[in-house]
Protein backbone atom coordinates (compact mmCIF):
# COMPACT_ATOMS: atom_id res chain seq x y z
CA UNK A 1 0.00 0.00 0.00
CA UNK A 2 1.67 3.45 1.07
CA UNK A 3 5.15 2.58 2.13
CA UNK A 4 7.83 4.93 2.68
CA UNK A 5 10.95 4.82 5.26
CA UNK A 6 9.52 7.30 7.37
CA UNK A 7 11.70 6.31 10.29
CA UNK A 8 14.65 6.75 8.37
CA UNK A 9 13.70 10.13 6.88
CA UNK A 10 15.49 12.91 7.92
CA UNK A 11 12.70 15.93 6.19
CA UNK A 12 9.88 13.65 8.41
CA UNK A 13 12.13 13.56 11.54
CA UNK A 14 12.67 17.34 10.54
CA UNK A 15 8.85 18.39 9.97
CA UNK A 16 7.42 16.33 12.73
CA UNK A 17 10.15 18.62 15.33
CA UNK A 18 8.32 21.75 13.39
CA UNK A 19 5.24 20.83 13.83
CA UNK A 20 5.84 20.18 17.96
CA UNK A 21 7.28 23.43 18.34
CA UNK A 22 4.94 25.47 16.58
CA UNK A 23 1.89 23.48 18.66
CA UNK A 24 4.12 23.90 22.02
CA UNK A 25 4.63 27.65 20.77
CA UNK A 26 0.64 28.19 20.70
CA UNK A 27 0.19 26.63 24.00
CA UNK A 28 2.26 29.15 25.34
CA UNK A 29 1.16 32.23 23.56
CA UNK A 30 -2.97 31.39 23.80
CA UNK A 31 -2.86 32.71 27.25
CA UNK A 32 -2.09 36.04 26.28
CA UNK A 33 -4.00 36.38 23.03
CA UNK A 34 -1.22 35.99 20.54
CA UNK A 35 -1.81 33.81 18.03
CA UNK A 36 0.68 32.01 15.86
CA UNK A 37 0.80 33.89 12.37
CA UNK A 38 0.95 37.13 14.76
CA UNK A 39 3.97 35.43 16.37
CA UNK A 40 5.53 34.89 12.41
CA UNK A 41 5.00 38.60 11.60
CA UNK A 42 6.71 39.89 14.19
CA UNK A 43 9.03 37.30 13.81
CA UNK A 44 9.95 38.18 10.54
CA UNK A 45 9.81 41.74 11.28
CA UNK A 46 12.29 41.68 14.38
CA UNK A 47 15.15 39.20 11.44
CA UNK A 48 14.45 41.01 8.56
CA UNK A 49 13.34 44.79 9.75
CA UNK A 50 10.79 46.58 7.57
CA UNK A 51 9.80 44.63 4.92
CA UNK A 52 6.54 44.40 2.22
CA UNK A 53 3.44 42.54 2.06
CA UNK A 54 4.34 40.59 -0.48
CA UNK A 55 7.84 38.99 0.89
CA UNK A 56 6.46 39.13 3.77
CA UNK A 57 3.47 36.10 2.80
CA UNK A 58 6.46 34.57 1.04
CA UNK A 59 7.97 34.38 3.98
CA UNK A 60 5.32 33.28 5.39
CA UNK A 61 4.64 30.99 2.77
CA UNK A 62 0.78 31.64 2.77
CA UNK A 63 -0.77 33.68 0.09
CA UNK A 64 -0.85 37.27 0.15
CA UNK A 65 -4.60 37.88 0.27
CA UNK A 66 -4.48 35.46 3.69
CA UNK A 67 -1.80 37.70 5.46
CA UNK A 68 -4.17 40.63 4.53
CA UNK A 69 -6.44 40.15 7.32
CA UNK A 70 -3.90 38.90 10.18
CA UNK A 71 -2.55 42.45 8.98
CA UNK A 72 -5.46 43.89 9.03
CA UNK A 73 -6.15 43.09 12.78
CA UNK A 74 -2.11 43.60 14.19
CA UNK A 75 -2.93 47.30 12.29
CA UNK A 76 -5.85 47.68 14.08
CA UNK A 77 -4.37 46.93 16.94
CA UNK A 78 -1.88 49.38 17.02
CA UNK A 79 1.10 46.64 16.58
CA UNK A 80 1.89 47.27 12.76
CA UNK A 81 1.87 50.05 10.03
CA UNK A 82 1.58 49.72 6.54
CA UNK A 83 3.35 52.21 4.46
CA UNK A 84 3.09 52.54 0.64
CA UNK A 85 6.47 53.02 -1.30
CA UNK A 86 7.28 56.10 -2.42
CA UNK A 87 8.60 54.57 -5.95
CA UNK A 88 6.13 51.54 -6.32
CA UNK A 89 2.04 52.27 -4.96
CA UNK A 90 1.56 48.33 -5.20
CA UNK A 91 4.30 48.33 -2.45
CA UNK A 92 3.17 48.57 1.37
CA UNK A 93 6.27 48.24 3.80
CA UNK A 94 5.41 46.86 7.18
CA UNK A 95 6.76 48.63 10.63
CA UNK A 96 5.94 47.67 13.86
CA UNK A 97 4.61 50.25 16.24
CA UNK A 98 6.27 51.16 19.79
CA UNK A 99 2.71 49.95 21.17
CA UNK A 100 3.87 46.10 19.90
CA UNK A 101 6.97 45.93 22.82
CA UNK A 102 4.79 44.87 25.53
CA UNK A 103 3.52 42.09 23.46
CA UNK A 104 7.04 41.49 22.41
CA UNK A 105 8.49 40.48 25.55
CA UNK A 106 5.52 37.81 26.02
CA UNK A 107 6.54 36.59 22.83
CA UNK A 108 9.80 35.83 23.17
CA UNK A 109 9.69 34.91 27.12
CA UNK A 110 7.59 32.26 25.68
CA UNK A 111 10.31 31.38 23.01
CA UNK A 112 12.85 30.70 25.40
CA UNK A 113 10.93 28.58 27.55
CA UNK A 114 9.26 26.47 24.31
CA UNK A 115 13.44 26.58 23.23
CA UNK A 116 14.34 25.57 26.78
CA UNK A 117 11.67 22.46 26.49
CA UNK A 118 12.68 21.22 23.27
CA UNK A 119 16.46 21.40 24.75
CA UNK A 120 16.67 19.94 27.56
CA UNK A 121 18.97 16.85 28.16
CA UNK A 122 21.06 18.33 25.08
CA UNK A 123 24.73 19.64 26.10
CA UNK A 124 25.65 22.54 24.58
CA UNK A 125 28.05 20.83 22.32
CA UNK A 126 25.32 18.75 20.90
CA UNK A 127 22.69 21.54 20.63
CA UNK A 128 25.93 23.60 18.82
CA UNK A 129 26.43 20.80 16.25
CA UNK A 130 22.50 20.54 15.68
CA UNK A 131 22.32 23.68 14.28
CA UNK A 132 25.35 23.46 12.42
CA UNK A 133 23.88 20.24 11.10
CA UNK A 134 20.21 22.13 10.38
CA UNK A 135 22.11 25.08 9.13
CA UNK A 136 23.94 22.84 6.22
CA UNK A 137 20.71 21.05 5.40
CA UNK A 138 19.19 24.32 4.61
CA UNK A 139 22.23 25.54 2.71
CA UNK A 140 21.96 22.79 0.69
CA UNK A 141 18.49 23.03 -0.01
CA UNK A 142 18.36 26.94 -0.99
CA UNK A 143 17.67 26.83 -5.06
CA UNK A 144 20.29 28.12 -7.05
CA UNK A 145 19.67 31.69 -7.49
CA UNK A 146 19.77 31.71 -3.36
CA UNK A 147 23.24 29.96 -3.14
CA UNK A 148 24.66 32.64 -5.77
CA UNK A 149 22.85 35.57 -3.56
CA UNK A 150 24.56 34.19 -0.41
CA UNK A 151 27.88 34.34 -1.98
Amino acid sequence: MLEHDFHDSIGCAVAMTAQALERALNEELAPHGITYRRWQVLGWLALRGEITQTELAGLMRIEPATLVGVLDRMERDGWITRQVSGTDRRKKFIRPTWRVEPVWKKITAACRRVRARATAGLTPKQLERTKDVLALMQNNLRVPEQVEEAV
